[in-house]
C-alpha cells in the first residue's frame, strides 16, 4: 500500500494521521505550513470585548478557532445568540472543542460537495445581514468572496488576525520523509489542504519529478496548485479522513479514473 503523506499544520496533522492509521491506512505527517501566534494580541483582546455587537464570527479554519479561543480574556465569553460560521468539518470540531454548542455553530451540510466559503453561504444566504456586524478571525490574510458577498447584502465586515502562517521547518523525521518520497515518489500519495502546502513544497523540493506521484486534494483549485506543481495524478476527496480510507479501500488511487470534476 502506498504511504499517505500528509501536510496539514502539524496540530491538525498529528490527529489525521492517527485517524488513518485507525482506519487501516499507512500514513505519516509532514507538515508544510508552519502556525504561530498573532504578532499582536491587544486586536483579539478587542475583538473579544466586541462580541456582544455581532451577529456572526466567521473562522477561517481550526488555526483561526485555536488561536482566538486561547487569546480570550478570563472575564470574557461567547454571547449565547452570536453565531460562528465555520467552512469545514475541521474548524466546525474545534469550535465544538472550544465549547460552543451546536445551536451556534453553522457549517456546510456532511453531504456538502464542498466545503469552503461558497458551501458556507449556502447556510447564510436565508438570513437578513442589512446593519448586521461581522467579523472575519483569519491569518495575515484570506480568500475575501464570503466577506464581500456578506457585504452586498449589508453587513459591516471587520477583520482580526489570530495567527501567522510560516513557512515549514522540517525536522530530521520530515527531512527523512521528504528524501524518500522523492526517491520513491510512486509510493507515496500526498494529502494537500492548502494550496500554500504545495507552494511550500515545491520551495523545499524545486527540482522534484512528481509525474509517477498522486495527490489527494481538498478543494478543486489546492488540485489546480498540485497538477500545476507536476503531480502526474490528482484527485479531489472530500476532508475527512474517512474519505481518504475509502478513496484508498476502493481503489480510486490505484486504478480509477482520474477525477477532474470541479467539486469534491
Amino acid at each position: 500500500m502506498q504511504r499517505v503523506i500528509v501536510t496539514r499544520p502539524a496540530p491538525q496533522a498529528l490527529p489525521w494521521v492517527e485517524r488513518l492509521r485507525a482506519l487501516g491506512v499507512d500514513a505519516e505527517a509532514l507538515p508544510l505550513i508552519g502556525i504561530g501566534p498573532a504578532l499582536e494580541a491587544a486586536p483579539l483582546h478587542t475583538a473579544w470585548a466586541g462580541l456582544p455587537g455581532l451577529t456572526l464570527v466567521m473562522f477561517v479554519s481550526a488555526n483561526a478557532v485555536s488561536h482566538f479561543f486561547a487569546a480570550r480574556p478570563d472575564a470574557a465569553a461567547w454571547p449565547p445568540a452570536l453565531l460562528a460560521g465555520a467552512t469545514g468539518p475541521g474548524t466546525a470540531a474545534a469550535l465544538r472543542a472550544a465549547g460552543l454548542a451546536e445551536a451556534q455553530i453553522v457549517e456546510p451540510p456532511a453531504d456538502a460537495p464542498s466545503f469552503d466559503s461558497e458551501a458556507l453561504w449556502e447556510r447564510l444566504a436565508g438570513r437578513d445581514w442589512a446593519g448586521r456586524r461581522v467579523l472575519v478571525v483569519r491569518g495575515e490574510d484570506g480568500r475575501d468572496w464570503l466577506a464581500d458577498t456578506l457585504r452586498e447584502r449589508g453587513a459591516t465586515l471587520a477583520f482580526v488576525t489570530a495567527y501567522r502562517r510560516l513557512p515549514p521547518t522540517l525536522d530530521a523525521a520530515g527531512r527523512a520523509l521528504l528524501a524518500a518520497a522523492l526517491a520513491r515518489p510512486e509510493g507515496f500519495i500526498w494529502h494537500f489542504s492548502s494550496s500554500e502546502a504545495v507552494a511550500h513544497l515545491r520551495a523545499l523540493a524545486p527540482a522534484a519529478d512528481w509525474r509517477t506521484a498522486c495527490a489527494l486534494a481538498s478543494h478543486p483549485r489546492i488540485a489546480d496548485a498540485a497538477r500545476a506543481a507536476g503531480f502526474g495524478r490528482v484527485d479531489p476527496v472530500a476532508p475527512r479522513p474517512e474519505a481518504v480510507a475509502d478513496a484508498l479501500g476502493c481503489g480510486l488511487i490505484a486504478t480509477g479514473p482520474s477525477i477532474q470534476s470541479k467539486h469534491l
